[in-house]
């Protein structure tokens, strides 16, 4: 294939995605939510700190986070310096205890204590941008408003040619959700960023043991 050809790829037809979303829905057919949490705040919490790092790091954390603020009006009520001290070990630590301090007086200040429902609404808040939004609109409420985007996403959906775009996540959202059907959009992106977590990693991905190899644009991770 020509570097031109890689760059300029020609995304695949709606025929074609269908084999590809049928062997995600076989290999993952029960992928949800890695992010343990046992409330909507609890869930946007968490997002938030998953920005520039792993879930496994954030569910490390959260347990002891949450023991000590387990709410909102709990979080809103606390000294920074303490919910600092509870994430200093994920990344830009600082930032992400402002926002989620700043989001929880903004969710019992303006939205009464409860999580709001709207992408609208939960974009207003301190840290939470579309992608974050996304999360907790899905897998709290079944609402599909658009597609998550992480990094195995962004790559998955480039390898298998589902978008033209390699790293703009509004370009590589929009792109899947003209693809794919929306009944998909919620469940679509825990069945790529576990495959994106096994066979189909950034570096070396794995193809011999890869069932979409057949289906995929770039085996080998031809980037």
């Amino acid at each position: 294939m020509s570097r031109a050809g890689r760059e300029c790829p020609v995304p695949v037809g709606r025929a074609q995605v269908a084999p590809i979303l049928e062997e995600l829905a076989r290999l993952y057919p029960d992928a949800d939510c890695a992010l343990r949490h046992d409330s909507p705040w609890q869930l946007l919490v968490a997002t938030i700190l998953s920005a520039q790092a792993t879930d496994k790091r954030v569910n490390l954390v959260t347990p002891a986070l949450f023991a000590r603020f387990p709410t909102v009006l709990e979080m809103a009520a606390a000294e920074r310096s303490e919910i600092e001290e509870q994430i200093r070990s994920i990344g830009i630590f600082r930032n992400k205890a402002k926002n989620i301090q700043a989001s929880a007086r903004m969710v019992r200040d303006e939205f009464g204590g409860e999580v709001p429902r709207t992408l609208e609404e939960l974009t207003r808040l301190p840290g939470v941008a579309r992608k974050t939004a996304n999360v907790v609109l899905g897998v709290v409420w079944g609402i599909a408003e658009g597609i998550v985007v992480d990094t195995h996403v962004a790559r998955l959906s480039w390898r298998l040619g589902l978008t033209t775009e390699r790293r703009n996540v509004q370009r590589i959202e929009r792109d899947l959700m003209a693809l794919i059907p929306r009944a998909q959009w919620i469940v679509l992106s825990h069945r790529l960023i576990l495959h994106g977590r096994g066979p189909c990693t950034a570096r070396s991905p794995r193809c011999s043991a890869c069932s979409l190899v057949t289906l995929c644009h770039r085996p080998g991770g031809q980037d």
